[in-house]
């Protein structure tokens, strides 16, 4: 099959203050989409032309560079978009996942803390992740580049739920090098009824 970019469900300038407009959309039609037009190149003419994202995504770690970062770049970007929402809009956890999370984390603020840390001190690009392993247990992690915890024997294993973008193209033209910044922005705007429905569905999961 042919991957196609998403239809976002808000406007780029719907997250301001906290994700400018320009930056929205740079990050969604120049980056987003570039990872999206060179997956489907790498991919034609090849048998994983017939595999699905989480496929292609399992067997990464084997393939050409090129199919690993477009294929990473192509999932991670579609969670990240999926797990925003504007801020005049935002909601907390439900009571049924705040209890969950202090399950792992102990406190909703520990898991905050913690996530805003590894995200903070995270080398260069990539991303943090809140994670689902062992059909239950939550995690925190962070990847290199586009890599992300479905890809195999990279040291970050789980469902992804929950993920940052902390590549510049993510921040810089509002925030520079103020990451600090723009991972406590990033608390206000996370649509956490669909954090839920991540995890509800990776604890069903067969991988």
């Amino acid at each position: 099959m042919l991957f196609k970019l998403p239809k976002l469900s808000y406007s780029y300038k719907d997250f301001e203050p906290y994700i400018d407009r320009k930056t929205m959309e740079i990050h969604y039609t120049k980056h987003h989409a570039g990872y999206t037009n060179n997956l489907n190149k790498a991919i034609e003419g090849t048998d994983m032309i017939n595999l699905s994202i989480k496929e292609i995504l399992r067997r990464a770690n084997i393939e050409t560079p090129i199919i690993r970062n477009n294929s990473g770049g192509f999932y991670n970007h579609n969670l990240f978009w999926e797990i925003l929402i504007p801020h005049s809009e935002n909601i907390s956890p439900s009571i049924e996942l705040n209890e969950i999370i202090e399950k792992y984390f102990k406190s909703f603020d520990s898991f905050k803390e913690k996530f805003s840390e590894i995200a903070a001190n995270h080398f260069g690009s990539g991303w943090a992740w809140l994670c689902v392993k062992n059909k239950k247990e939550l995690t925190i992690c962070s990847t290199r580049n586009q890599d992300n915890p479905l890809m195999l024997g990279i040291g970050c294993k789980g469902i992804p739920i929950l993920g940052l973008d902390v590549w510049e193209h993510a921040y810089y033209l509002q925030y520079q090098n103020r990451r600090i910044d723009y991972i406590s922005s990033f608390w206000k705007i996370i649509n956490w009824k669909k954090v839920e429905e991540n995890y509800k569905i990776a604890i069903n999961m067969n991988l």
